[in-house]
């Protein structure tokens, strides 16, 4: 018998509770290993966590579509490795490190132990460890939390020796091509982390609204009384490090004499804007072109470092330049169409100087103070005392000369930290590279990657275009990062006397070519500080070398995961190196999923990079992308905001079955509203019609004591029956197309379409076949089976969406111990009839005309009438004809249906209510209000109750008795239930 279904229901406690039963019983365990003798493969790889914080209910929607496709591939009887993965190195660890500690800068890490700058860099790096430790418990306990099922035991972690050194593998590959280089360039550059910001870091996210003190700086041309060059510039700080003033040759400027007497150049176009009318004339227009060789004098001339510049750069150094419009684009919207070049601070002045020889003066230090020979700046925070510059240029004008023309708020979009959040600079540092346009074997590695990308599906199709986008105009990719601990340790060496350099590509290459420090090393992780300890020899001119500081950039940890952690039973030695043959088994994997935003230059471009140069091809299939979680007003997520959701929070009001079919209903790259009123909505709108369809049949099947097990065939001719088992057949083929595309939103709205089906007509228009309102057992019994039959399988069906009530609803069933234990239901394909599902809609459009044409008679669907006209604009088939019109006469309480063939459908009532059919209404009204109130009182459906009624229609006391279960029918004033 099945277990009684409580009408007080707890759907957290359910989920709690099977939570630990498969715990107990240990069902994870089961299915995962329910494949394991399989020759069909399902290679999924997951995108790594980053094991920092508590898991975010954005986390939960990623983690939904992992498990529910590995779900769906384990009932279609993939064998699968099932392996979770966390991402443990780099800047977010170290800077929440640096915050519990209350560290402000490299120096108090590296006296962490006083005194000793190896432990304390030790003791640092063991802390990153251990917090990447901890919070991956948290998001396991988390994950399991979403009903996800994985090989929590024996998950691949970034930090590993085997992730590192297989990453030193594909750096040496890198080597061998040529690829690898260093650069001494203008990169963008985090004063607070003291480190490069690459080129793949810089999302969009991370660049703010925010306002800037700009300044128009007026600059005097050598030779020329009281003539000016006029620049323009958002970050003042730079000025110290100006070089040159780059123009248009080809645009138009003018020398304008304002009402002081002194005259400025600027480009044509800027004039109204810059002076707003406010000058007495336009004394000289000329072309770009004849401003270049001009030479000026700048307010920071005397500072030592800039006086040893001038000195040794006498021809090129305070110059006008004609730029290149590829490198310096140069507009007249912004600015005053001069533009202010400081080579050591800017990506494009850097390039421009570079180009046709410009010197540099470097003005900040790795935490943005100025450096030695800048006189009264030297020491002084360049991004914290921002006006620093504007002040001593405003003093100096106070003394006699004239700098500042205009010093006004900018508003613009500036790029932070993505970790840390602060304010970027750019500065000229050392750092290496992987070289994306230098041939080898014939090819770039760009024109290999972009040819690779095009052998990947992307899901949606616009991935491949956005991809491209950015193969096509990233820059080299910057690998290295300086004055960072935890980290990937580049295996550069790089000799201090000839310059060689050469990247070592494994543990063992390592070792035997260590002349110093192995023993030091051995037994240790390959991080800082104890790998530093070990020294080679150059192979050019013999002497000893060192590996470079830097350590790497974290997203080569994650694009390296294809060949590091696939292992025989997960255990972490990769099959890459040692047994290629098993290891193609599960390459390439055949699904990735990850959210769209940032993963184009991060993970997705790290994992086709890494791939193209060990073994040019892609190392996954087909990649899914999905949109940004927001809150339901539509703003990103905020506890200040009141809009956020934590996720254990969310667990335990929503209901993790809820929001994963959140999740599952959303098109993917659409961003999704998450919030408590669209999960109310959504357990209101589909939850909580599956439950009542279940619990429903569990409540009428206790009632007429059915015992059912396993239905092993299904003979009803009721249309009904053959019409939702039809439905059904039809949505299991669907959903099965639909995740085999990974197209996961079709697959729920079917789902839902079925649903709505069996809620609002099937069950229904099967009212009348059930317990009091029925004395045909055998029809009874097929109802019965049908449902058994549809809600066992769809159970199934439902989970890889729904972990917890498909458990529930199946267990109850069937008394089996588990459906994650089950296969993909084989139902019959003769159960699909889409003509009969074709002639039931259009009756359930007519019924839905009869409804609207009822309610503008006022005639309730109590009242029975005598006839309806229908109007057909399509005959229903001949041999369903009979038992649909037996459907529209129950459903529009008819007493007869007539049709006719026209143009329209029309729905037409015979409004004449005889005394017989008012009293039939009537009847039927007593028995409806004596089962509302039965539900009020909760009675239980098969109790006897005595009802006191002021009247009823003489003849229908029997049918009040039956249908509503009543003993006695008692005349009184009031209306009255009593238990009998």
């Amino acid at each position: 018998m099945f277990k009684k279904v409580s009408n007080d229901y707890d759907f957290i406690e359910m989920e709690k509770k099977w939570l630990k039963y498969w715990e107990e019983k240990g069902t994870t365990k089961k299915y995962l290993e329910k494949n394991k003798s399989s020759k069909k493969y399902f290679s999924f790889i997951d995108g790594p966590i980053t094991a920092n914080n508590p898991m975010g209910v954005h986390h939960a929607w990623g983690r939904t579509y992992k498990d529910l496709w590995q779900r769906f591939f384990t009932l279609k009887g993939f064998n699968q490795r099932y392996q979770p993965g966390f991402d443990c190195q780099g800047l977010w660890i170290e800077v929440e490190v640096e915050k519990e500690l209350g560290l402000k800068n490299k120096q108090e890490i590296e006296n962490l132990i006083p005194g000793d700058k190896k432990a304390s860099i030790a003791k640092f790096v063991d802390l990153c460890k251990q917090r990447v430790y901890k919070y991956s418990k948290i998001q396991i306990d988390q994950s399991k939390r979403l009903g996800y099922f994985m090989d929590w035991d024996n998950p691949y972690f970034t930090m590993s020796d085997e992730n590192n050194y297989l990453i030193w593998h594909f750096l040496k590959k890198c080597y061998e091509n040529g690829w690898i280089y260093k650069g001494n360039d203008s990169v963008p550059w985090c004063p607070r982390c003291e480190t490069a910001i690459s080129q793949h870091e810089m999302l969009t996210e991370d660049y703010k609204e925010v306002y800037h003190e700009s300044i128009i700086f007026e600059l005097p041309i050598e030779g020329r009384k009281n003539e000016y060059l006029m620049a323009w510039t958002t970050t003042p700080w730079t000025i110290p490090a100006n070089i040159a003033i780059a123009v248009d040759k080809n645009l138009n400027y003018i020398l304008v004499e304002g009402k002081t007497g002194d005259s400025f150049w600027i480009a044509e176009d800027t004039l109204d804007r810059i002076f707003k009318g406010d000058y007495k004339k336009i004394l000289k227009k000329v072309k770009g072109k004849d401003l270049v060789g001009l030479k000026y004098k700048a307010p920071f001339d005397d500072l030592p470092a800039v006086q040893k510049i001038k000195n040794e750069n006498k021809n090129n150094f305070h110059i006008v330049f004609a730029t290149d419009p590829m490198i310096l684009p140069i507009t007249t919207d912004e600015g005053t169409g001069l533009v202010h070049t400081a080579v050591s601070a800017g990506v494009e002045d850097f390039k421009m100087g570079k180009k046709i020889g410009l010197p540099m003066v470097p003005v900040i230090g790795d935490n943005a103070d100025y450096l030695e020979g800048l006189g009264f700046l030297t020491g002084k925070n360049a991004k914290k005392h921002p006006r620093l510059i504007l002040d001593y240029l405003l003093e100096q004008d106070t003394k006699g000369e004239n700098w500042v023309f205009e010093i006004q708020n900018y508003k613009h979009r500036y790029p932070a930290c993505w970790r840390c959040k602060t304010e970027l600079v750019w500065k000229v540092a050392e750092v290496w590279y992987i070289a994306m346009d230098k041939p080898s074997k014939s090819q770039t590695l760009r024109q290999r990657m972009i040819d690779v990308a095009k052998k990947i599906k992307w899901l949606p199709e616009f991935g491949l275009e956005r991809e491209l986008d950015w193969l096509n105009n990233m820059h080299d990719w910057l690998i290295s990062k300086k004055n960072r601990y935890w980290g990937l340790a580049l295996p550069i060496y790089e000799c201090k006397d000839c310059g060689h350099f050469e990247i070592i590509g494994s543990k063992e290459e390592l070792k035997n070519r260590a002349v110093k420090g192995w023993n030091s090393f051995e037994g240790h992780s390959p991080h800082k500080p104890f790998i530093d300890e070990v020294i080679i020899k150059c192979i050019k001119c013999g002497r000893e070398v060192k590996r470079v500081e830097d350590v790497g950039n974290p997203w080569l940890d994650a694009g390296i995961v294809p060949y590091s952690t696939i292992s025989k039973n997960n255990d972490g030695n990769p099959l890459y190196l040692k047994d290629k043959e098993e290891w193609i088994k599960w390459f390439p994997a055949d699904f990735i999923t990850e959210s769209f935003p940032g993963q184009f230059k991060n993970w997705f471009y790290s994992l086709i990079a890494m791939s193209t140069v060990l073994e040019n091809t892609n190392s996954f299939k087909t990649v899914l992308g999905f949109g940004t979680l927001l809150g339901e007003d539509g703003r990103p997520m905020h506890k200040s905001w009141g809009n956020a959701v934590e996720f254990n929070e969310g667990a335990d009001k929503i209901g993790v079955d809820v929001m994963r079919w959140m999740y599952s209903r959303t098109n993917p790259p659409e961003n999704l509203l998450f919030g408590y009123k669209k999960a109310d909505e959504v357990r209101r709108k589909y939850y909580l019609i599956l439950w009542n369809i279940y619990k429903y049949f569990i409540d009428y099947a206790l009632l007429e004591n059915i015992k059912l097990k396993e239905i092993k065939s299904l003979n009803s001719k009721n249309i009904l029956d053959l019409w939702i088992l039809s439905r059904f057949a039809n949505t299991v083929k669907i959903v099965e197309e639909y995740l085999t595309q990974y197209n996961v939103k079709d697959s729920a709205l079917v789902i839902e379409a079925l649903l709505s089906d069996i809620s609002t007509w099937y069950i229904r228009r099967c009212r009348d076949r059930l317990w009091t309102n029925s004395e045909d057992k055998q029809d009874k019994r097929f109802f019965y089976e049908t449902l058994y039959y549809v809600l066992t399988n769809l159970s199934i069906i439902l989970m890889p969406f729904l972990p917890f009530l498909s458990e529930e609803i199946y267990t109850n069933l069937t008394a089996k111990e588990s459906v994650h234990l089950e296969d993909w239901p084989d139902i019959p394909s003769e159960l699909i009839n889409l003509d009969l599902e074709k002639n039931m809609s259009l009756i359930r459009e007519i019924v839905e005309k009869g409804h609207s044409a009822r309610k503008q008679v006022n005639i309730p669907l109590r009242q029975p009438l005598n006839s309806v006209t229908v109007t057909l604009n399509f005959p229903i088939s001949a041999k369903y004809l009979p038992d649909l019109t037996k459907l529209l006469e129950n459903e529009l309480n008819i007493k007869k249906v007539i049709t006719k063939k026209g143009k329209d459908q029309t729905v037409i009532f015979d409004t004449n209510i005889t005394p017989l059919l008012k009293n039939e209404g009537e009847t039927r009204n007593i028995i409806r209000r004596i089962q509302a109130e039965r539900k009020n009182l909760r009675t239980n459906p098969q109790d006897y109750i005595n009802v006191q009624l002021p009247d009823w229609p003489l003849g229908y006391e029997e049918e009040i008795k039956k249908k509503a279960r009543v003993k006695k029918i008692i005349k009184a004033s009031e209306f009255k239930i009593i238990k009998a």
